[in-house]
């Protein structure tokens, strides 16, 4: 199994900033809580390795994760977050009075997207299946996890499920829960998203 892995709750979540790919942008103290949940939440599964993207809200959870799994972690550019370009630490509700629904446009892959230079959805697509691809050819009927960013996550989910924009765009994926994709003969199925302990489900997102 593929085990997609959101980064816990970061700063840049509960103060509603498009953080991108800036550094130093920690979890919060219910980040960290999420975390140490979601690493208990997958013991039970024969975990044989674990990928993170390089941006510290994903690798610190990964570090969590893996140290209470007895695993190391290995860094790959390929499941890191979307190059936000110009709207790089903008507030959400500044950047939607601004430029309208920049988020739909980009699952439209619409070409405002690159003229604010940020990385478009089928850019994302093709580095996320390269990975998938990767770890498919590496850890043959294995489980392993990647800790990565809610887009990547749904480029994925958008390939396997051939979601229309304003699908992807309404879909939450919510903080430390995991999407679960299966691959048989090069074909991909869903066997879970937003799985998490039970607790969490009548938590705020």
């Amino acid at each position: 199994m593929i085990i997609f892995l959101r980064h816990a709750q970061a700063e840049n979540n509960t103060k509603r900033i498009l953080a991108g790919r800036t550094e130093g942008v920690p979890l919060t103290k219910a980040g960290i809580e999420q975390a140490e949940s979601i690493a208990k939440y997958l013991k039970p599964l024969d975990i044989s390795a674990i990928y993170s993207s390089p941006i510290e809200r994903a690798s610190h959870t990964a570090e969590i994760v893996a140290k209470n799994n007895s695993l190391d972690y290995e860094l790959d550019d390929r499941i890191t977050e979307i190059d936000m370009g110009r709207f790089t630490r903008m507030n959400y509700d500044d950047m939607f009075a601004k430029y309208g629904n920049i988020f739909l446009k980009f699952y439209e892959n619409d070409p405002v997207i690159a003229e604010h230079e940020v990385e478009t959805f089928l850019e994302v697509q093709r580095r996320i299946l390269d990975m998938v691809t990767h770890v498919v050819k590496k850890h043959k009927n294995e489980n392993v996890i990647l800790v990565t960013h809610m887009d990547p996550i749904k480029s994925m989910l958008s390939i396997v499920m051939d979601l229309k924009p304003k699908t992807l765009f309404e879909l939450i994926i919510a903080n430390a829960s995991l999407t679960i994709i299966k691959e048989h003969e090069n074909k991909f199925s869903l066997s879970a998203i937003n799985a998490m302990d039970i607790d969490r489900y009548y938590q705020t997102w």
